[in-house]
C-alpha cells in the first residue's frame, strides 16, 4: 500500500513503517542519544508520541488527516538504544473522524497505548 500522508517526515525522528494495510500501520523507531534527557540515557516520551502520532496518521493514510486529540499513557520508560514499535488500528469511522487505538512495544513490553482522534479535511490545514 501506498504512503500518501506525512510524506516528508523525518524517519529517524518519528520512526519507520514496516508494515500498511488499510485502517493499519506498524512503525519502528531506533532511539539514540538525539533523543535522551539525561545522562541515565532516558529517552524523551515527545519522541514516543511522535512515533505513535505518526503511527495513527499511517493507519487513516490520507493527504488531508491531522491530529485532533488524543487520550495516551506511558507505562514504561524507554531508553537510548531501544527499538520501539507501533502498531495502529483504526477501531472507528464517522464521517471524516476516525479513531485510532495505538500500542507502542519495546521487545514484548507494552511502554505507551492510547488512543488518537483523527479528521480527514476536504483540504489541507494550512490550505
Amino acid at each position: 500500500m501506498k504512503i500518501i500522508t506525512h510524506e516528508e517526515i523525518n524517519s529517524k525522528l518519528c520512526g519507520t513503517p514496516i508494515n500498511l494495510e488499510p485502517d493499519f500501520s506498524r512503525i519502528e523507531l531506533k532511539t539514540d542519544n538525539s533523543m535522551k534527557v539525561d545522562k541515565q540515557g532516558l529517552v524523551h516520551g515527545g519522541f514516543v508520541f511522535g512515533l505513535a502520532d505518526y503511527a495513527a496518521m499511517l493507519a487513516v493514510n490520507d493527504p488531508n488527516v491531522v491530529l485532533g486529540g488524543a487520550d495516551v499513557k506511558f507505562l514504561k520508560p524507554v531508553k537510548v538504544g531501544d527499538v520501539v514499535v507501533a502498531e495502529a488500528k483504526t477501531i472507528s469511522k464517522k464521517g471524516k473522524k476516525h479513531i485510532v487505538f495505538v500500542t507502542v512495544q519495546q521487545n514484548d513490553e507494552t511502554v505507551f497505548s492510547g488512543e488518537f482522534t483523527c479528521f480527514v479535511l476536504d483540504k489541507h490545514v494550512l490550505s
